[in-house]
């Protein structure tokens, strides 16, 4: 089965330039650096142990980032390199001031390329995060006997049937990670299902804070809102901007200085979303700093990526998209730090064990249609919010998950 994926990938090598192209041209690969996914690389390795991070994509890095602050305490840690796939992952780390983190981006899967990248950087130790799976990288790895290790794995039934229908090769692959650390009690299931040799549950890193998350506060959007009703949809996918809308229509009868602030999962849909958004009958600005809020508009739209949590210091009703329709859901931790209540729809089986907690906790409360955001966001605009027990046990299960994970990789 190898051989047949590597014949697959080599193929697709072919036209991946045509590919990069296009993707240039809509703005999803960086012009200056696209070279890096062929293993073309202008930073050197320094001397000393090496440890190699790779996730797919923003929510993937920004899960790692508590543990590589940990890491640039470590002196046995020389060089840190974080690798992901997508540009707006790419931006992420800057934030941070790392001072041992260099960024890459992840080299196609080609055995070739593969091992061009190896040979330059040399890792010490190797980490996938979530559900990062590239067979010509572990088979290799494993060839040359460099640890590896799966970190806050995630594997959901429908992964878990997919990887099943070519078992042998999936067990294969799997049977050569040197230890699983797995992000839920459902992950372990399916990972002891495919062979895994060293699985061990320690929880979701999402749970652990970021020590050096901070922001700076927006005086206008603060003055602005001060007399207002505000509630925010936040990691918005496709369809999901139009139902909140909706919802903000009916709000609109009973809330007349309402503003629904719309933080959407891709920010290059923005443009669409406010045609669409406008088609509809509504008032929309597209969120920038240096310019003046309108009075009286509906919608502030948020065009760009890092601003969460400047949102959530001022907004405490947040909807929490990717869950209205079948996507699995999105990361609501972020918000519960600021001590924001959630409302999610159905559809969050990606963060299943995170959703049960906080809707044991009375922190989050599920709907299942337009009707049901209109009606639970008037309710909750009338609750006194009281969220510090819950923040602080998520704090204690972080700090938890933190520790243990550090001294696991420590000892592998």
């Amino acid at each position: 089965m190898i051989i047949i994926y590597r014949l697959l990938i080599n193929l697709l090598l072919i036209f991946s330039p045509l590919i990069i192209i296009y993707r240039i041209l809509i703005n999803k690969e960086d012009k200056k650096r696209f070279i890096e996914k062929f293993s073309f690389s202008s930073i050197k390795r320094k001397k000393g142990n090496l440890y190699w991070f790779h996730g797919a994509s923003v929510g993937e890095l920004k899960s790692i980032i508590p543990l590589l602050i940990k890491f640039e305490k470590d002196k046995t840690v020389n060089q840190i390199l974080v690798t992901s796939n997508t540009l707006s992952s790419s931006k992420i780390l800057k934030q941070y001031n790392l001072r041992k983190v260099v960024h890459q981006f992840f080299p196609i899967d080609s055995n070739f390329i593969i091992k061009r990248f190896i040979n330059h950087w040399k890792p010490n130790k190797v980490f996938l995060i979530d559900s990062e799976i590239w067979p010509n990288l572990i088979f290799f790895l494993n060839k040359i006997k460099i640890p590896l290790i799966l970190l806050n794995a995630r594997i959901t039934k429908k992964t878990f049937l997919r990887w099943s229908f070519l078992k042998k090769f999936s067990e294969q692959i799997f049977a050569k990670f040197n230890i699983c650390l797995t992000a839920n009690l459902e992950s372990q299931k399916y990972l002891k299902k495919l062979k895994a040799k060293n699985i061990k549950y320690i929880g979701n890193l999402k749970f652990i804070r970021n020590t050096r998350e901070n922001f700076t506060r927006n005086q206008k959007f603060v003055r602005y809102i001060k007399n207002k009703k505000v509630w925010c949809a936040s990691s918005t996918h496709e369809n999901e901007e139009l139902i909140c809308g909706l919802a903000h229509k009916n709000l609109k009868k009973k809330y007349k200085n309402l503003l629904t602030v719309i933080i959407p999962r891709h920010i290059n849909r923005v443009g669409n979303i406010k045609n669409d958004l406008e088609k509809s009958g509504l008032t929309v600005q597209i969120h920038k700093k240096e310019k003046k809020i309108q009075e009286g508009i509906d919608i502030y739209l948020v065009s760009s990526y890092g601003e969460t949590a400047m949102f959530y210091s001022e907004i405490k009703n947040i909807f929490m998209g990717g869950s209205l329709i079948k996507h699995g859901g999105q990361n609501p931790l972020e918000a519960i730090r600021f001590g924001c209540r959630i409302i999610n729809g159905p559809f969050v089986s990606n963060f299943k064990e995170i959703y049960d907690f906080l809707i044991k906790e009375r922190i989050s409360t599920q709907i299942k249609s337009l009707k049901n955001l209109s009606k639970l966001m008037d309710k909750l605009f009338s609750i006194s919010l009281k969220t510090n027990i819950v923040q602080n046990k998520i704090r204690i299960i972080g700090d938890r998950i933190l520790e243990q994970t550090y001294n696991e990789i420590k000892k592998t």
